[in-house]
């Protein structure tokens, strides 16, 4: 029973570790050859390990978590807000169906110098963009995830002459708590990419801004390393959503 937890344990791990090992390679036989513009991971890990000691990692990457979480509250909460109405809601849902269509394909990095004209360089302007970003997945996931409630549920709720307030806390947020977190975990992948991207085209802050200086240095293994801890911070907020997911529909009686 350990051997097979521990093979469990292990085996996702062996494809990643490959790729490490063919780019370590490839990047040394570059480097052999002339080549500076590939540092093998070896070198990204010494460059992260001095980052961390300096102390840059950890501020970068708390300015663009915090500026990521906030974006994702805000857009979160009106998104989820304006997806309950337009599920519940059919003459609302076509009155801003053709507002949501012409709005949600336009690309959050196009907002970009329009927030700078508005709110200039900094905090704001990256908290508007990631705002933009996560509002129109969580309002259509939601609106859907509320559409495809049990509609019996709702007749109950009338029948019981419960409030709007009511029927959307003790019906409809319990039954849609499953394709809520789905939908929020997409948001905060969403956040986390946008807030990035951000930094690199406009906002001096933050891992972006920090790996764009890492490149325009031509340190290309501190370049590495920031690019490797974005993957893992990644990795680590999506694996606590799935954590909070089960406590969550636990705790509503979603799950057993």
């Amino acid at each position: 029973m350990t051997e097979r937890r521990l093979l469990r344990w292990v085996r996702p791990w062996v494809f990643p570790a490959m790729l490490a090992a063919a780019f370590e390679w490839y990047a040394r036989r570059a480097s052999a050859l002339g080549s500076d513009a590939l540092a093998p991971p070896s070198a990204a890990a010494k460059a992260f390990v001095g980052a961390a000691l300096d102390g840059s990692l950890w501020q970068a990457t708390g300015f663009t978590l915090g500026t990521a979480a906030l974006g994702l509250l805000l857009g979160a909460m009106l998104g989820i807000a304006l997806g309950l109405v337009l599920g519940l809601s059919r003459r609302a849902a076509q009155w801003g169906s053709l507002s949501i269509e012409v709005l949600r394909p336009v690309p959050s990095v196009a907002l970009i110098p329009l927030a700078m004209l508005t709110f200039g360089f900094g905090v704001r302007m990256e908290l508007a963009i990631v705002a933009f970003a996560t509002f129109w997945p969580l309002v259509v996931l939601v609106q859907s995830a509320v559409q495809q409630i049990e509609p019996r549920l709702l007749e109950v709720s009338r029948v019981l002459g419960l409030s709007a307030r009511e029927r959307a806390f003790k019906i409809v947020l319990p039954a849609i708590v499953p394709r809520l977190f789905v939908a929020l975990r997409l948001g905060v992948a969403v956040a986390l990419v946008v807030a990035v991207t951000v930094e690199i085209a406009a906002n001096p802050n933050g891992m972006g801004y920090a790996m764009m200086i890492a490149q325009q240095s031509f340190d290309p293994a501190l370049m590495l390393a920031w690019l490797g801890w974005i993957g893992v911070v990644g990795f680590a907020i999506n694996a606590g959503m799935v954590q909070l997911q089960r406590v969550v529909a636990r705790r509503m009686g979603v799950l057993p």
